[in-house]
């Protein structure tokens, strides 16, 4: 995006069209000449006019206008576009008019964010209490309408306060407001329909819900790995056209090898079961039950299931992994690009916001430190310097547009100042001096891990010889376990090191280590598994918390670290395909509940070949009769059931022969869904996993370190270059320059795949910005 309206330029129509000074005096560069026509004709400087003033007022018919809010317009409107960089949002959504900004800010809150969320998960969890309704959670119809509609509601004023700036034309642009705007009409008026009649209806609508969730904001991931599976459907539909295919051959070669014979009429009697059956042997679900009938006839009829498994099976569905793979890792790739370059632009359109008459091409310090008041409020006064010196590579003492692309870097860094040599207890009184220095010492001795990994080990084989010896009672077994002398000695002496550590490094360096938080909580847990068992000998559940001390011993291993760490960079991606199969589970089991509610499977498929599997008797039962959708909780175990696929056909097949055979559709559906959605998951696992192995080979620890944390050393000359201002002066120098003229500061990165991404493809990215910026200069 290269054009952009800015607020101030429909604020003053008649008497002025102007900008105002900023609290140094300097004008906001306008696209506008800075000779402007007064009330009288006049044309007049404003850079004169003003003289520095900030308590002058602009009249525009009965509208007044503080000269300060021009500026402070401008910080807002360009912390809205590095926001929108941030998120990956659309520059089309951004507000053109000041009247518009009111409702955007009111959408582009924590408390609306909160809202919206909460609202989203109401009407999910609806479902819990509408017809047909978990028993104890049913609510009278009623109620959960009115709840409904509330809910409705809610959402429903965000996208009202959304058009108030986006508009419709910008609004039927943009496919996933218009899909939330349309499944929001239908539930309005479904929610009537329900309400007036006091009874519900089929209402496959509610599986559209979901909808709403996904579109909060805290869910930007799941709408990326949303994209991503789209992204990826063309060559798994590829993939799918081609098993098919063969799945069809081997089908019609099947009925016409296998019809004849009487012992497996119920696989191949007509070509559709032939069909159906073929394709559950693809999950192998019903192998080798579909197979031995004709292997009895014929020891050679083997080799038509052989070959169909070997070829289907084995080699076209692992292909489609490779191949999901491979598209998978050019979606990251390019997904990475665009995102780097969108952020870019939106740096491009704030930096325009911030110049002034007197310094048109570079930003000063004062506009730097008003935009981030808006994009990073909980940046105090001195982050903002220690950030505005790390931006200003050249030294000048304002940035360049070059210099402000690595601002969302800067913000996303903590900066802390290096004290040399200076530990966390030196404040303190001399005796916890003492305490905490002899503590250092300890931890600091080279023998001091390896002594708690022998501990460690001592302590498995401990639970292994507890586990092997016999006791009377559960509760004997697992006092002895959880809560014997042995446990309490461990647990003792990884007090004792979570103890020492704490007081050696302090809190925040302690916790600052994921496997010291780690042994923290697993070391609480084992005290609390302790007093608890005493009390409450019944209360089995706290014995998980020894055997996952064990845990840390695989940081010993170099393999294991690499897969610990490839599980923490995947964790958000994890995070949004369980989100993702939670939501595809919710689709499915609404339309389950709507299709096969109120059907009894008890002795359903008498005189089929899943009798036994349905057979309900007082003495003995089948207790797949038990897979059903009556409500929402139990279609859910239903579903999962499917998709662990063991058996998922006698499941298909009882409602085949109990509803209608179509109704096969709907469980090959949900197969293939899942199908789908599971092999994108593991090829994002290989593809991070590949990524991280490449990573390590390419960089070294030293590089390592230096990709994480950057050094800058902030002089007292520097902050009078930046701060014009002679109070903001003696505060700084006040609370941070006392008795020195430099100080330097660390800043950290956080170790995600964001930041390994920009080690990665750092030779790509400087082509990318070559790229972009001759873009810029053709344009």
């Amino acid at each position: 995006m290269t054009d952009y309206s800015r607020f101030e330029d429909d604020i003053i129509v008649n008497s002025y069209h102007a900008q105002s000074p900023n609290r140094n005096g300097d004008v906001p560069l306008s696209i506008n000449d800075s000779a402007i026509p007064n009330e009288d004709g006049e044309n007049i400087d404003l850079r004169n006019h003003f003289d520095g003033r900030l308590d002058v007022i602009f009249s525009d018919g009965d509208r007044r206008i503080d000269v300060n809010q021009f500026w402070e317009m401008n910080y807002h409107e360009a912390s809205i576009f590095l926001e929108e960089g941030e998120n990956n949002e659309k520059f089309d959504s951004h507000p053109h008019e000041p009247e518009a900004l009111p409702a955007y800010l009111l959408v582009h809150n924590d408390w609306y964010y909160g809202m919206d969320l909460a609202t989203s998960l109401v009407l999910i969890v609806l479902a819990f209490a509408e017809d047909p309704a978990t028993p104890p959670f049913e609510m009278p119809v009623a109620l959960h309408s009115i709840i409904e509609l509330f809910a409705l509601a809610v959402i429903g004023l965000g996208l009202a306060l959304k058009l108030r700036w986006m508009g419709w034309l910008t609004i039927l642009k943009h496919k996933r407001t218009m899909l939330k705007c349309i499944t929001l009409t239908i539930m309005i008026v479904e929610a009537f329909v329900v309400l007036i009649r006091q009874t519900s209806h089929f209402r496959v609508s509610r599986a559209l819900r979901p909808i709403f969730l996904v579109d909060t904001h805290y869910l930007g991931g799941v709408r990326r790995f949303i994209r991503q599976i789209l992204q990826s459907l063309p060559p798994i539909f590829d993939m799918l056209l081609l098993i098919f295919f063969f799945v069809t051959v081997y089908s019609v070669l099947g009925y016409y090898l296998f019809k004849s014979t009487t012992d497996v009429h119920n696989h191949f009697d007509t070509l559709f079961n032939s069909f159906v059956n073929m394709f559950v042997l693809l999950t192998t679900a019903n192998f080798p039950d579909i197979m031995m009938p004709a292997y009895s006839k014929s020891k050679w009829y083997s080799l038509f299931f052989i070959s169909y498994l070997c070829i289907v099976l084995y080699l076209l569905m692992n292909l489609m992994l490779a191949v999901v793979y491979e598209t998978f890792t050019s979606i990251e790739r390019d997904k990475f690009r665009k995102l780097l370059l969108h952020k870019r632009q939106a740096c491009k359109n704030a930096f325009k916001l911030l110049l002034t008459k007197e310094n048109p091409n570079q930003m000063e310090f004062p506009q730097f430190e008003g935009v981030m008041r808006y994009y990073a409020p909980k940046k105090g006064n001195r982050d903002l310097l220690v950030m505005f010196r790390y931006l200003n590579t050249s030294g000048t003492g304002s940035l360049t547009i070059e210099e402000f692309y690595g601002i969302y870097d800067s913000v996303m860094m903590t900066w802390q100042p290096q004290a040399i040599d200076t530990p966390w207890y030196f404040t303190a009184s001399p005796a916890v001096q003492r305490i905490c220095q002899t503590a250092n010492s300890i931890i600091s001795w080279p023998y001091f891990d390896h002594i708690f990994y022998v501990l460690t080990t001592l302590n498995g084989i401990a639970m292994i010889e507890r586990g092997m010896q016999s006791y009377p009672s559960l509760q004997t077994s697992v006092l002895a376990f959880s809560a014997g002398w042995d446990t309490c000695f461990f647990l003792a002496c990884f007090t004792l090191e979570v103890a020492l550590k704490t007081l050696g490094m302090g809190l925040e360096r302690y916790f600052s280590s994921g496997w010291n938080l780690y042994d923290f909580v697993v070391t609480l847990g084992g005290l609390i598994a302790v007093i608890s068992l005493r009390l409450f000998p019944d209360f089995v559940y706290v014995v998980v918390f020894r055997p996952l001390k064990l845990l840390r011993l695989f940081k010993l291993k170099k393999r294991y670290r690499d897969i610990i760490g490839t599980m923490a960079i995947l964790s958000p991606l994890i995070k949004s395909a369980g989100c993702v199969m939670l939501v595809m589970y919710y689709f499915f089991a609404i339309i389950g509940m709507e299709l096969f509610a109120g059907y009894d499977m008890r002795n359903c498929c008498n005189g089929t070949n899943i009798e036994t599997y349905y057979k309900y008797t007082p003495d003995k039962s089948g207790y797949y009769y038990l897979n059903t959708f009556p409500n929402l909780a139990v279609s859910l175990v239903t579903l999962f059931e499917l998709t662990v696929v063991n058996n998922w056909f006698v499941v298909m097949n009882g409602y085949a022969t109990k509803v209608h055979a179509a109704s096969r559709a709907y469980f090959v559906l949900f197969y293939l869904f899942t199908m789908v959605v599971l092999t994108i998951v593991v090829a994002s696992v290989l593809e991070a996993f590949r990524f991280r192995i490449q990573y390590k080979k390419q960089t070294t620890k030293r590089d390592e370190e230096k990709l994480l944390h950057e050094e800058i050393e902030l002089k007292w000359e520097d902050v009078m270059n930046y701060v014009k201002d002679f109070q903001a002066l003696q505060k700084y120098r006040s609370d941070m320059f006392v008795g020195v003229g430099k100080i330097s500061f660390l800043g950290s990165r956080p170790r995600n795949r964001q930041v390994l991404q920009r080690r990665m493809y750092r030779h790509e990215i400087e082509q990318w910005m070559q790229e972009a910026a001759a873009i810029d200069k053709r344009l």
